[in-house]
């Protein structure tokens, strides 16, 4: 069932993103999903290998192709998605369905073994169990989740994934930077926001809670979170902020709100091995936003990507 999208939001989205990439963007929102990505877990990895997990994926028929770039990540054809989700690597944390744009950001906080490193929005686990395999288990990672179901499925999801070297903390993620201020080598925040970029046609529950208002209200939420998350970057750290948004006000203009607050943040570049993206926008609505935003990364979707922002911010030091 194909479930029109809402006009505003058609409307906005046609402001944002380039007039040649529209076409591909439309065609991404509409047409079913092409392909879903995930990635396997080396916290969890038998004596075997990988060898164990391609044999089964043999059996099953499900082609995989790696994702370039992407530690650990692969893509196969969306008809394998529930047989991935409910197989045995799914279950014993050997394999996480993860969307490749969420894999990129994860991979971008460049989280390295030893470091101490804070995911200030952390449930379900999708990024966090990542960062604990990139940095092997080593070093100290926090994980803050405000809302107690999530949490619960949080603490579950890293047991299940064979996270060790994680402590985590019920509690609004506003509160944290003031309370362990110039801590971490790197923070996550992967903001609660809106999920436009998740929205599409073919799924209408995708679309029941989006509104202008929410928007707002995540914003509000987002800048109060980006504060706290400077905060208790230590410095000569990085701060990656994130949303499965397209909207400005809960991207573009977080970052400049940070600016305001902080001049002294630098953006710094970001590289992405394929095609599906766009810089980040240096005005919305007839406001100028500072250039540097150029340096941040809109991913569009495009039947394996769902959509995303993502920049990266170090505090000189």
């Amino acid at each position: 069932m194909t479930t029109a999208l809402p006009d505003l939001f058609i409307e906005r989205l046609r402001r944002i993103v380039p007039p040649e990439k529209w076409d591909a963007v439309w065609q991404a929102l509409h047409a079913p999903k092409r392909a879903v990505g995930f990635r396997l877990n080396p916290l969890r990895l038998s004596e075997d290998g990988v060898s164990p997990i391609f044999d089964w994926f043999a059996e099953n028929r499900i082609d995989t192709t790696p994702l370039s770039g992407l530690f650990q990540g692969f893509s196969a054809p969306f008809e394998h998605r529930t047989a991935l989700s409910h197989s045995p690597w799914s279950e014993n944390g050997q394999l996480w369905l993860q969307n490749p744009g969420s894999q990129w950001i994860g991979q971008l906080v460049d989280a390295l073994p030893g470091m101490e490193v804070l995911d200030l929005a952390a449930a379900p686990g999708s990024k966090t169990t990542q960062l604990a395999a990139l940095m092997e288990n080593t070093g100290y990672l926090a994980a803050v989740e405000p809302i107690r179901g999530r949490y619960f499925r949080l603490k579950e999801n890293l047991k299940r994934m064979g996270v060790e070297n994680v402590r985590t903390f019920m509690a609004d993620g506003r509160s944290i930077g003031r309370k362990v201020p110039g801590r971490f080598d790197r923070v996550l925040l992967d903001a609660p926001c809106s999920s436009e970029g998740r929205m599409h046609a073919l799924e209408p529950e995708s679309l029941a809670h989006w509104s202008p208002r929410k928007i707002r209200e995540q914003s509000r939420k987002q800048k109060g979170l980006i504060l706290s998350a400077w905060q208790a970057l230590k410095p000569g750290g990085v701060l990656t902020y994130a949303t499965c948004s397209f909207a400005p006000e809960e991207n573009e203009r977080i970052i400049a709100h940070l600016l305001k607050k902080a001049p002294e943040a630098e953006l710094l570049p970001i590289e992405l091995p394929f095609d599906n993206w766009q810089p980040g926008l240096t005005e919305w609505d007839g406001r100028a936003l500072p250039e540097a935003l150029r340096h941040a990364r809109r991913i569009l979707p495009d039947g394996l990507f769902d959509g995303f922002f993502v920049a990266r911010v170090r505090k000189p030091g």
